[in-house]
């Protein structure tokens, strides 16, 4: 087949120093490159949202990423995946990582957006960071071919930061790009690439970690499974579901019951925006935490959920506080005796 008379390539930009290499080495070669970062609403540095970071809908949008699209001069371009994700993580085809990360399935469906994009864009390939045996779930020679034939890029999706160690693509085979200034880095260690970005000048990164999706933190995972496992099946899943997981002490009381309580004044303020249709608990002549109940629970079960909010409050060792509980306009007061720590610490998730 003839070369085309321009190479393009998008590649999947997620801000950090391996795709920020890929693309490098890709450019050297003369390649036209497109970005593109896949916005989940699980990611750090995804746009501020309810429960986040707050500010407003922009916010630190993706900033890395566009940052190197601004300083290797190519355009990202933002995708907001996040709907469709909630179904990926709630039913993952391929599974749960060690917590709760779908993350082969989460590859897989950004590679099957990126094969459209391409397609739209007229680029000819799709390249990412991924290095070969770096994360034990999709970074394995046996994964990397799986992604490869579920998004259907099979030939047409490129490593360059390990390609030497694996198959010969598509791409390189019809001379679209020089297999030989390619790379062959292998494992968890970063080092070759930290030596690589010295070689080509690139100072300003962020230094490499294991990523920024927050479904791989163990404690998040605990109390990912527990909503799962007594979530109301009859009402729609959200992403504010997830967002208010990372935010406060959540304490599983019963399978009804479950509270979510500020541990300091700026989660008492995240949790300000989650507030709308919820039952809020607040202590009434003491200082003390915001609290939160899932919105269907009913009055009775009240008592339990505010013992818990003096246990929190600067009335502990009191024999009893007031706790005012509001929801929509309806207000209760309840005279509770603090729960022990012995007792709170019986239902909090870790």
């Amino acid at each position: 087949m003839d070369k085309p008379e321009k190479i393009r390539a998008l590649g999947l930009i997620s801000g950090g120093l391996d795709s920020t290499l890929a693309a490098r080495l890709l450019i050297e070669q003369g390649i036209e490159i497109r970005g593109v970062y896949f916005s989940t609403g699980f990611c750090i540095s995804d746009p501020s949202r309810p429960g986040r970071n707050g500010g407003d809908e922009t916010g630190n949008l993706c900033h890395e990423a566009l940052q190197v699209g601004n300083d290797l001069k190519f355009a990202v371009q933002v995708v907001d995946v996040s709907d469709e994700y909630l179904g990926i993580i709630t039913n993952p085809r391929w599974g749960y990582g060690k917590n709760a990360n779908p993350c082969v399935d989460c590859r897989i469906m950004m590679l099957r957006k990126a094969k459209e994009m391409m397609e739209d864009l007229g680029a000819n390939f799709v390249f990412t960071g991924e290095v070969l045996g770096q994360r034990p779930m999709t970074q394995h020679r046996p994964t990397l071919r799986q992604l490869e034939k579920q998004s259907g890029l099979d030939g047409f999706l490129l490593r360059p930061l390990s390609a030497k160690l694996i198959p010969e693509t598509e791409v390189e085979r019809r001379g679209w790009v020089n297999r030989d200034k390619l790379k062959g880095f292998t494992g968890r260690s970063r080092k070759p690439q930290i030596a690589l970005a010295g070689e080509m000048g690139l100072t300003k990164y962020p230094q490499p970690a294991g990523g920024c999706c927050f479904l791989t933190d163990p404690a998040y995972g605990n109390k990912f499974f527990d909503f799962l496992k007594y979530r109301n099946s009859d009402s729609p899943v959200t992403l504010e579901d997830f967002l208010i997981l990372k935010v406060g002490r959540h304490l599983r009381l019963d399978d009804k019951l479950k509270i979510v309580v500020g541990r300091n004044e700026s989660e008492n303020d995240l949790l300000e925006q989650f507030r709308p249709k919820r039952w809020a608990l607040t202590a009434v002549d003491v200082e003390g935490p915001l609290a939160l109940l899932d919105n269907s629970i009913e009055v009775e079960e009240l008592p339990k959920a505010a013992r818990v909010v003096a246990r929190y409050s600067d009335g502990r060792n009191r024999s009893s506080v007031d706790i005012k509980c509001e929801k929509n306009g309806t207000t209760e007061v309840l005279s509770v005796k603090p729960m022990s720590p012995e007792e709170s610490s019986k239902y909090i998730l870790t």
